[in-house]
């Protein structure tokens, strides 16, 4: 009976030791988290796609807790792997791991400014063999990503569509109310409707509708004629959207024959830029394509007092004069240089390439406003050097820079167009200065390098300009006031031989703007009017 309790003691004894190994023996498998560990050592692994360490050795994790971890630096030209078990709720590197519950190791950017660093974390046997940089998300959560970003989008779309149809009723609308007393255009047949106030012109990207009837506009007088065109004065017939939406009754025309094409369409693309509206630029309406007359028409605002050359020449103006058509100037002229709107939207500058005081008009507020852009040139940052030269020397001798009259402009530097157009802003700049009454007895009108015959060729200026540097005469009475000493000190930087020493337009424009107090302290009489009668717009090329 002893016999058989002993017996049964002891194979209660073995059987609940048995329980404990094997409870043992499983606690030690659990510990057991197999990790490459080489901790740092030099790598061929370049940080993208995916790659294996190169490690030969792998080691038990000491603690249930720890991950493999993968750690791969670049610095310099020295590119290591570093391959550890870590408690992922301690810090490695002064950094928390937070990614440690996948199976692979995907890379995660820690990069610095002076290396890059890459960690990943995994809590699989051996998972930091294998790297993955750049992982990609899964399909479904491509899909997902694209939904949610396309499905505002296309709200915003036809919120935009509902928010045009309905303004495109209320203007139709509008329109026939306004004009039911008279025949009605397609207002879709202008190229440019302009508001008033407004930063940007709504323009179409081609200024011609060759689907739509012409505007009725019937011709008055010719009131300029030029190399390539002749210019009108001419009305707008009753019932225009022109002239009843704008108050255009009285417009400008210009007309190309038909072999002057490229002539009308470069100038018709320079005014298709909405951006290029401002104040003291020519206000555009629209171009046509006559083709029953073989004629190309470009149709602008009309200026009674007519070109600045033809003012100067029958009026005599005071300091207040002199700084509204000087400073008015610099402005247009900043502007077309300029890589950006008032409002501040990017816009490609312009060079002129032919400014001269009869391609200036004068508006009614005694302020200038640039026309005639049949020679200007879109300084746009892809145009390669082949295509400036294409360019060609051009403008109007008398008002030509140094560098254009030698054909050493510089073609690697779009700045140099904007640099030679200055040059031409002070030659303007000076005729005004010469028919101030402010500088004292007040002589004829002449223009710039008035010893030289009506139109100088190029190689007389040459002879003038390069030779001798000679510069217009700026006589002494001239700087006993302060205002007009100040603007002549900016024309002799504007004029200066070397390109690079110029002011900038908007430099000089800001200049006029510090003057403007001068207007209140100046004693000169109000401009004495030479010929009474109206000026018209000559344009002279």
């Amino acid at each position: 009976m002893e016999l058989r309790r002993f017996s049964a003691f002891w194979c209660g004894m073995i059987l609940f030791g048995s329980i404990l190994l094997e409870e043992a023996e499983a606690s030690i498998m659990q510990l057991k988290r197999l990790c490459k560990f080489c901790d740092i050592q030099p790598t061929n692994c370049s940080g993208k796609g995916s790659c294996k360490v190169e490690c030969a050795r792998t080691a038990i994790c000491p603690r249930e807790e720890e991950v493999c971890v993968s750690i791969w630096r670049k610095k310099d030209d020295n590119v290591t792997f570093d391959t550890v078990c870590h408690d992922p709720a301690e810090k490695l590197y002064g950094l928390v791991l937070e990614d440690y519950n996948n199976s692979k190791c995907d890379m995660k950017d820690l990069s610095r400014q002076d290396s890059k660093f890459f960690i990943c974390s995994c809590s699989e046997d051996e998972c930091n063999e294998h790297v993955f940089f750049n992982p990609r998300p899964s399909e479904p959560q491509v899909m997902t990503v694209i939904l949610v970003s396309l499905v505002p989008l296309l709200v915003m779309a036809v919120m935009v569509i509902i928010f045009f149809y309905f303004y495109r009723i209320c203007r139709q609308r509008n329109a026939h109310s306004r004009h039911k007393k008279g025949p009605l255009l397609d207002s879709d047949r202008l190229v440019i409707i302009e508001e008033e106030g407004s930063d940007s012109s709504s323009t179409h990207a081609n200024n011609l509708n060759h689907n739509t009837e012409l505007l009725p506009i019937e011709l008055d007088v010719q009131v300029g004629k030029g190399r390539f065109a002749e210019v009108y004065r001419a009305k707008l017939k009753q019932g225009s959207s022109v002239s009843m939406e704008q108050g255009f009754e009285t417009i400008a025309v210009k007309i190309f024959s038909h072999e002057e094409y490229p002539s009308w369409k470069n100038e018709k693309e320079i005014f298709s830029d909405a951006d290029l509206r401002h104040e003291n630029v020519l206000h555009f309406l629209t171009a046509e394509d006559r083709k029953a007359q073989r004629q190309y028409w470009l149709i602008t605002a009309y200026y009674p007092r007519g070109n600045l050359q033809e003012y100067l020449t029958h009026n005599i103006i005071n300091w207040h004069d002199l700084w509204l058509l000087g400073s008015s100037l610099a402005l247009g002229v900043a502007h077309l240089h300029s890589d950006r709107t008032p409002c501040g939207r990017s816009k490609v500058p312009i060079a002129h390439r032919d400014i001269k005081s009869s391609n200036i008009l004068v508006k009614n507020d005694l302020t200038c406003c640039l026309c005639d852009f049949g020679l200007a040139l879109r300084l746009d940052s892809s145009l390669s050097v082949d295509e400036l030269a294409n360019s060609g020397q051009v403008g109007t001798a008398r008002y030509m820079a140094p560098e254009v009259l030698e054909s050493r402009i510089n073609l690697e530097n779009i700045e140099s167009f904007k640099q030679a157009d200055v040059y031409s802003m002070a030659l303007v700049l000076w005729e005004i200065i010469s028919r101030c009454s402010a500088v004292g007895e007040v002589k004829a009108y002449e223009p710039p390098f008035g010893n030289l015959r009506e139109h100088p060729c190029v190689e007389s200026m040459k002879d003038s300009v390069l030779r001798d540097r000679g510069r217009p005469e700026i006589p002494n009475n001239w700087i006993n006031h302060i205002g007009i000493q100040m603007v002549c000190a900016s024309i002799e930087e504007c004029w200066d031989h070397d390109p690079e020493a110029r002011l900038t337009a908007h430099c000089v424009a800001e200049r006029f703007d510090d003057m403007e107090y001068l207007d209140k302290l100046s004693d000169c009489s109000d401009s004495e009017e030479k010929i009474p009668e109206e000026i018209f717009v000559v344009d002279e090329k």
